[in-house]
């Protein structure tokens, strides 16, 4: 008998020829990807989050609301009623903490991270809002605080919230009963000047984060305090091979489900780097770069079970699945690239 296909959900722009959420399936035995088929007609569903149980699926979206929500039934998304409106336009990240009783939502141009409790029905409640301010050095990327991402630590206690304009990445408690959080002491940690922190990954033991930085294409390995919320930097390491010399912003990150690998996408070189973790450590060690089979990958995914990385290159308006070599953590491209435009955000729901 065959193993089961593996059921993704793709988040989009919809300036073009996009009209929402998509889904499609990945064959296990050759890992070719399905035609995508529209799962939830919506405006620039762009990131996408679980919820523990997997009955609801999160999106940012355009409109008022911090978030929208979808009940998942088979490979199509029904609609929720929507969140009270608070002008939260330019919505960037979510995330579900591991109860499934708050979201954190990250808002780029505003500068604002919302903590929203979630109801019984899904549905959401009202924001607790906190705001950054000052500047960066960059002049143009960084003028204001830019929050970029949100990212939950596997004990639930805490959040890490990288912002790319003040070179900070943020730690706050997470109070997730009550769907509040209140900054750690120290409150963040420094990257380099003109860095941009992004995105972050915990490790899965809780013991050490990544965080990948969008300005100056590198990653930053740091031991986490489970106590305090400290972050120590332990290596920085640059996600670009020695000698590329042309244009290049970084975005996804991600650990290997057995947490030997790591992965960095990056657009302008349009690559998939991949490192080795040493399991004492924690350090680093560039493997490979691999290409992504198409133009600005903007996000990527790892299935539940190891095998699989699909990336979603936004440039092309493509999909392209690879292969993980358990042993080495390498890329092996599998199957043809499958048109979905505008893809931005890729989730594995089973």
């Amino acid at each position: 008998m065959n193993p089961p296909s593996h059921l993704i959900f793709v988040g989009t722009y919809t300036t073009g020829a996009s009209k929402g959420i998509y889904s499609v399936r990945l064959d296990p035995a050759s890992g070719s990807l399905s035609e995508p088929a529209l799962a939830a007609a919506a405006s620039h569903p762009t990131f996408l989050a679980f919820s523990p149980d997997k009955r609801l699926l999160y999106s940012i979206v355009d409109s008022e609301a911090w978030a929208s929500a979808f009940s998942i039934e088979g490979e199509r998304l029904a609609p929720l009623a929507a969140p009270p409106a608070a002008k939260a336009v330019g919505g960037c990240h979510l995330a579900v903490d591991r109860t499934g009783r708050a979201l954190v939502v990250s808002n780029y141009h505003t500068a604002a991270l919302a903590a929203l409790a979630v109801r019984g029905d899904g549905s959401l409640g009202p924001p607790q809002v906190i705001r950054h301010n000052g500047r960066g050095t960059d002049p143009v990327r960084q003028a204001g605080p830019h929050i970029h991402s949100a990212v939950i630590s596997p004990d639930n206690g805490f959040v890490l919230v990288c912002d790319l304009g003040l070179d900070r990445i943020y730690v706050y408690r997470l109070d997730a009963s009550n769907a509040r959080l209140s900054p750690a002491q120290p409150p963040y940690a420094v990257s380099a000047p003109r860095s941009g922190p992004r995105h972050s990954a915990f490790a899965a033991n809780g013991a050490r984060a990544y965080v990948n930085h969008e300005l100056d294409n590198t990653v930053t390995a740091f031991d986490f305090d489970p106590a305090t919320g400290g972050l120590s930097p332990i290596q920085t390491i640059s996600n670009l091979p020695a000698g590329f010399t042309g244009k290049n912003i970084a975005a996804e990150i991600a650990l290997h489900p057995g947490g030997n690998f790591l992965y960095v996408s990056n657009r302008g070189h349009d690559s998939i780097a991949v490192f080795s973790v040493a399991a004492a450590t924690g350090l680093l060690s560039p493997v490979e770069f691999t290409p992504s089979g198409g133009l600005t990958p903007r996000h990527f995914a790892i299935s539940p079970d190891g095998a699989w990385l699909v990336c979603a290159n936004q440039g092309s308006g493509t999909l392209q699945a690879f292969r993980i070599d358990r042993a080495t953590g390498r890329l092996t491209p599998a199957g043809r690239p499958v048109p979905v435009p505008d893809p931005v955000c890729v989730r594995f729901y089973a």
